[in-house]
């Protein structure tokens, strides 16, 4: 789908996220849409404007808007299907005829226009959501229409947080997800939802929908705060998103204005995938016999867990795929180079598909440098280091393990934000660290299990701006993991879910962040302090003013780090490759005389 080619924009440093469950009494999801009136005057017709409470809607409300004729206010539904026979050439054209049709609907005093692929169907082929709102959204901007008129969706496509967020953000005022809503009304049929509390029956539908808008809503906000917005209205059509794989006449047409720095699929792709799309909703074959599950149902596409491939019918690339993960787990067991090399070389080919290092390659007029003048190995593993997986989101054999085998290569394990037990802090008899010791020693927003004693016994110090899998969040822990040992280290009450707030409480600037560093360095002289942030666009100039802070060492996290102990939205929809973020932060910290000042590294997913 065309959503997943926007990654969300977060704050870190400067302009900090908020807290959507701290602040939520500052967070509104309510809006005013329809025309505008003078901003320079008042008058009684610029209040003349419909209020929606949420930007989404149900299939009642839209159905009323459809119909509306009040007080001047009409509505307009503009078709935004093709005929299949088109082909990849009809959805340009639609585009087109779209933006025409809404330039026309306000010429003729419409005040509000909802873009509907109901149309769809055999013979017709639906345009993305996403598509149809930028390119009427930017239409109507550069005709200077947009103030007049109000832009409703009408969408099978849209259904999770991630798709409703770039909706909005590309302009759309409202959204109905009306196949979002059928399918909750088909599980309830089908009693695959839980009775409702105190019923032998599941809760009435209109409950179920609201539930379902209930949890969209709280998404959103979370979103919408990893940038520091706490209104819809300031997130309207503000385009915090980065695109990635869209070629520049894809974003000129529909998202103008919008970053993307590298290119990509062009309208003919997008509607290759959309007839395909297409293809598998109503299928040329023959229908199958009634009770099979063929007749009502859709392949899983593997979007979240690894699915493989059945009659033709493609389905996501992971890069951890099952084959590689068996070879990776014989090699470690029989400790076998041969399975090892099989891991390798499965890796490395879904590399090429997964992630813009893949399908980079060496450009080089020289002649290879003999190995035996290269470094060896057993000192390159010095540089290596771990992910910061805490103490708690994995287990303690698990966490102790790692710095063992750090320890023995001579890299640098990770404590996470979640602390380490003083016992693995205690040198052994003969002077030498302790094998379970971790180098590094993390400061995250949370503070959990940061004391004098455990910076002290630190090779590194990282501060925590941003983290991988969900950066502009901070880190969750579950009450029924805060037990035992974890909820000593973490020094806090058992039971009690630990959740980090977004900002560090004492971070609101880069001065701030210096006086932080400064703290750390007075805490452990003899630690190098480092401060990791998250690709994004802008991440070089952050890293400049964290160098300049006098950090050590600057850390920059891919878009897929983490132990996974987040929301899907975040984990797949927030931040970028780490390959753009090095090159932006390698090169602005050499155009300011600052490379020589600090030591660069990079993680997210490093096979």
């Amino acid at each position: 789908l065309t959503y997943e080619s926007f990654k969300q924009m977060f704050a870190q440093v400067t302009n900090p996220p908020i807290d959507p469950i701290r602040e939520e009494v500052v967070t509104s999801l309510e809006c005013m849409v329809g025309p505008e009136g003078d901003l320079v005057t008042t008058q009684e017709s610029s209040a003349h404007r419909l209020r929606l409470r949420s930007p989404l809607l149900t299939v009642e409300q839209m159905e009323a808007i459809k119909s509306m004729n009040h007080m001047g206010w009409t509505s307009r539904v503009l078709d935004a299907t093709y005929d299949v026979n088109e082909g990849t050439a009809g959805l340009e054209r639609t585009l087109d005829r779209l933006a025409q049709e809404a330039s026309a609907a306000v010429a003729d005093g419409v005040a509000c226009v909802v873009i509907s692929d109901r149309a769809q169907g055999l013979s017709r082929v639906a345009v993305s959501s996403l598509l149809s709102c930028g390119a009427v959204h930017h239409h109507l901007v550069q005709k200077l229409e947009r103030t007049r008129v109000a832009i409703l969706l009408d969408s099978a496509e849209a259904r999770d947080v991630h798709h409703f967020c770039t909706l909005t953000g590309f302009g759309a005022d409202g959204v109905c997800p009306y196949l979002a809503i059928e399918a909750v009304r088909m599980l309830r049929e089908d009693n695959l939802v839980p009775n409702a509390p105190g019923s032998d029956s599941p809760a009435p539908l209109e409950k179920l929908v609201d539930n379902y808008f209930h949890a969209v809503e709280h998404g959103m906000l979370k979103v919408f705060a990893k940038m520091g917005i706490s209104t819809l209205a300031s997130y309207k059509g503000a385009q915090i998103f980065e695109a990635l794989g869209l070629n520049s006449d894809v974003v000129a047409k529909c998202f103008k204005g919008t970053v993307s720095r590298v290119e990509g699929v062009g309208f003919d792709q997008l509607a290759a995938d959309a007839l395909a799309m297409h293809h598998m909703g109503f299928p040329a074959r023959a229908t199958a016999p009634d009770g099979k599950a063929e007749t009502a149902t859709l392949r899983n596409a593997g979007e979240y867990h690894w699915r493989g491939e059945k009659d033709g019918v493609p389905t996501e690339r992971h890069l951890n795929d099952p084959k590689a993960i068996q070879h990776l787990q014989a090699a470690s067991r029989q400790n076998s180079p041969d399975e090892y090399r099989k891991y390798a070389d499965i890796t490395d080919e879904l590399n090429k598909g997964c992630n813009l290092r893949g399908m980079i390659t060496f450009k080089s007029d020289r002649e290879p440098v003999p190995v035996d003048q290269v470094e060896p190995a057993s000192n390159i593993v010095k540089r290596f280091c771990t992910g910061a997986m805490s103490y708690g989101s994995i287990s303690l054999e698990a966490h102790s393990t790692l710095a063992r085998a750090m320890n023995r290569l001579g890299g640098k394990s990770n404590t996470g934000e979640g602390g380490e037990n003083p016992r693995r802090l205690v040198p052994q008899a003969d002077g030498s660290k302790n094998p379970e010791r971790s180098a590094i020693k993390q400061v995250a927003s949370g503070r959990f299990g940061v004391t004098a004693y455990y910076l002290s016994n630190s090779d590194e110090i990282q501060i925590k701006m941003a983290q991988g899998a969900k950066p502009g969040e901070g880190g969750e822990l579950p009450g029924t993991k805060v037990q035992g040992d974890i909820a000593v280290t973490r020094m806090s009450t058992p039971g009690v879910g630990l959740i980090s707030p977004p900002p560090h409480h004492d971070i609101y600037s880069i001065e701030d962040l210096a006086q932080l560093i400064h703290d750390c360095k007075n805490s452990n002289p003899s630690s190098r302090v480092s401060v990791k942030l998250v690709s994004e666009n802008g991440v070089g100039t952050i890293a400049a003013g964290v160098v300049k802070g006098k950090a050590d060492h600057v850390l920059i996290s891919g878009h897929d780090g983490g132990t996974g102990a987040s929301r899907w939205t975040g984990i797949k929809s927030a931040g970028l490759p780490w390959e753009l973020g090095l090159a932006e932060t390698q090169q602005t910290l050499v155009a300011n005389d600052l490379r020589g000042r600090t030591v660069l590294q990079t993680d997210g997913q490093l096979k």
